[in-house]
């Protein structure tokens, strides 16, 4: 029983990395709400793994490593590909002949897997990130982009004969391709570059339930609820940059005192 026990939080990993490479297929093939759906499982399971190693007293320096190699897979690799196929199927459709010039705005798509990379290196080296995170965490990085590229797929990708009913599509149906294409690349330098930051993240971890102590948690879960049940897809992502908005005041309002 105890070599079971043992082999939970790994097995967790795994299952994990299985969603992940699941993801990263969907997302290059352009399924990109069912790659959407197994990142946010990946993530779950993500979570849970850790919080198997600690109750259940597993951790391991293998489970250590193994975490983050499928972290690199699902919150790197798998929304990667989804933002390479979405940004291929926008240069298909720009208005002046497709060359190599157009090519060059796929390039921000591998910033995604390279970043979160450096990331999650940096995170397993940091003795500073137990309680907290330093730069955007890999998970909501890429539940950011994949929420993005599916909310907008509907509208931007012509060959896709249903909509699948995701609100706030049909705002976008006006914004060309070429807009959309440089933005969603300068977009992903951005975020990348949040990644390996130094701006101090809180954790969603509570170790209690007073407001006191974890006020910016419970205005960002709140805040979640209302954004996905009057934005749809769209709210997640901006349940994203509610954190990082809220990661960023908080930090100024920690220096300033």
């Amino acid at each position: 029983m105890n070599v079971i026990v043992r082999h939970i939080p790994n097995a967790l990993t795994c299952a994990s990395l299985s969603f992940g490479f699941y993801a990263s297929v969907a997302g290059i093939s352009g399924d990109y709400a069912n790659a959407m759906i197994a990142i946010l499982i990946a993530a779950v399971l993500d979570f849970s793994d850790g919080l198997a190693a600690r109750v259940l007293k597993a951790s391991s320096p293998m489970g250590k490593e193994l975490d983050s190699l499928s972290d690199v897979v699902s919150f790197g690799v798998a929304p990667g590909m989804m933002l390479f196929s979405f940004l291929d199927g926008l240069s298909d459709s720009l208005s002046w002949s497709p060359s190599w010039t157009g090519r060059l705005f796929l390039l921000p798509a591998f910033a995604i897997p390279v970043f979160s990379a450096l990331r999650l290196a940096k995170f397993n080296l940091d003795t500073r990130q137990k309680t907290s995170f330093i730069g955007l965490p890999v998970p909501a990085h890429a539940i950011l982009w994949s929420s993005v590229i599916t909310a907008f797929s509907p509208a931007v990708i012509p060959h896709k004969d249903g909509c699948t009913g995701l609100c706030f599509a049909k705002f976008f149906t006006d914004v060309t391709p070429e807009i959309l294409l440089a933005g969603l690349s300068v977009f992903a330098i951005i975020t990348s570059l949040l990644l390996v930051s130094g701006i101090p993240m809180f954790s969603l971890k509570m170790s209690s339930f007073s407001w006191k102590e974890n006020k910016l948690q419970y205005i960002l879960l709140l805040s979640a609820v209302v954004f996905v049940a009057f934005a749809g897809m769209i709210g997640v992502s901006a349940t994203i940059l509610l954190y990082i908005l809220l990661s960023v005041v908080a930090c100024r309002n920690h220096t300033g005192q």
